[in-house]
């Protein structure tokens, strides 16, 4: 283990996104890439879904991560420390010391590589590796000489990204060094979980309270950036109470998972779908009218009927809701929106007797 100081330097970029292409020439005169970009893994569509759906990208520094990255780059007394998830087309650094960006391409990058396998990637010596020699991070700032970086699993065991150690010249991790360098990475891959627990709801697992307020505000953020409509869908069951009452406490948990993954069915990867607690739910329908959300609306009364006949149930699962189409003038919040559809909700109910 590198115990002596850590040599605290930061490199800096032109731009926060590095963008590349390197090219050499051949004996014939053309001139060709001699990057070896990173393949793609097996399992990339559900690797990026996982990753997506962990909501953690582009996302404030943590503290939690952080700190990881100070003691990596202390343990190991290299310049630069990163936690880099691999995005599709680029990687993204959760924390990163040592470098003034926050994202580099995928295709230049080194984690893309580590990625593919769960064992720790190491290059020792860059300038002899014939995949990484003429790679711009190489051959320009920040002027990478060795690389480690160790795979961060998720709980369904897909690779989203690396904790890595990153140094301007060559070096050599001992046994103990690769055990250290895994048990850093396991810590992370601790604290990605706890991420994902906070905000999902144990029973029906999706989003909670506390992942659809964090979730929501930024999405009514990007429509009112980019012009486009939001429609907000309150939901709470009827007679739900009484199910509980009549069946027990297990059926009634089996309706809220039922209906969660019927709802779940009906929405998009751009919606945002939550149980606040209890029998109440929402959907927050990104670049959705009113119309278009009535119509998932009606679709998802006809899938509990469906359900019904097929289960053979003793009782109807119903509902009652409240649909606000967002006003940025009115809404100036999540929670404002969630007021006027918890109000229509009530409305809705007391109209229909439920």
């Amino acid at each position: 283990m590198w115990n002596c100081a850590c040599r605290c330097h930061r490199f800096a970029f032109h731009s926060t996104v590095v963008q590349w292409v390197i090219e050499s020439t051949s004996k014939d005169g053309l001139r060709r890439s001699v990057i070896k970009e990173p393949d793609i893994p097996r399992d990339e569509e559900i690797r990026l879904k996982t990753l997506r759906a962990l909501n953690i990208l582009d996302t404030s520094p943590e503290e939690r991560f952080d700190r990881l990255t100070r003691i990596a780059q202390r343990l190991f007394n290299v310049p630069i420390a990163v936690v880099s998830l691999v995005d599709e087309n680029r990687q993204w650094f959760k924390s990163c010391i040592g470098l003034s960006v926050t994202e580099t391409s995928r295709d230049i990058s080194f984690c893309g590589h580590a990625i593919l396998d769960d064992e720790i990637f190491t290059i020792a010596d860059t300038s002899k590796d014939e995949r990484f020699a003429n790679n711009p991070l190489v051959v320009n700032e920040p002027h990478i000489g060795f690389y480690a970086g160790c795979p961060l699993r998720f709980t369904d065991g897909t690779r989203l990204g690396t904790l890595c150690i990153m140094d301007t010249h060559p070096k050599y991790l001992s046994n103990d060094d690769i055990e250290t360098l895994k048990d850093l990475a396991s810590t992370v891959e601790r604290e990605l979980a706890a991420i994902n627990l906070a905000t999902l709801d144990d029973l029906t697992k999706i989003h909670n309270r506390r992942g659809f307020m964090m979730l929501s505000q930024h999405s009514l953020n990007l429509c009112m950036r980019q012009q486009t409509p939001a429609t907000l869908v309150f939901i709470d069951l009827n007679k739900f109470k009484q199910i509980n009452d009549m069946f027990g406490h297990a059926e009634g948990d089996d309706v809220l998972r039922t209906f969660a993954n019927l709802v779940s069915k009906e929405c998009r990867e751009s919606d945002i779908f939550a149980r606040l607690g209890g029998d109440e739910f929402v959907v927050l329908f990104a670049n959705t009218t009113l119309s278009a959300a009535k119509d998932m609306i009606i679709r998802l009364q006809q899938s509990l009927n469906e359900h019904k006949q097929k289960a053979n149930s003793k009782y109807n699962i119903s509902f009652s809701y409240g649909m606000v189409g967002f006003d940025p003038d009115k809404h100036k919040t999540i929670e404002a929106l969630l007021e006027d559809g918890d109000s229509q909700m009530y409305e809705h109910k007391n109209t229909t007797k439920q």
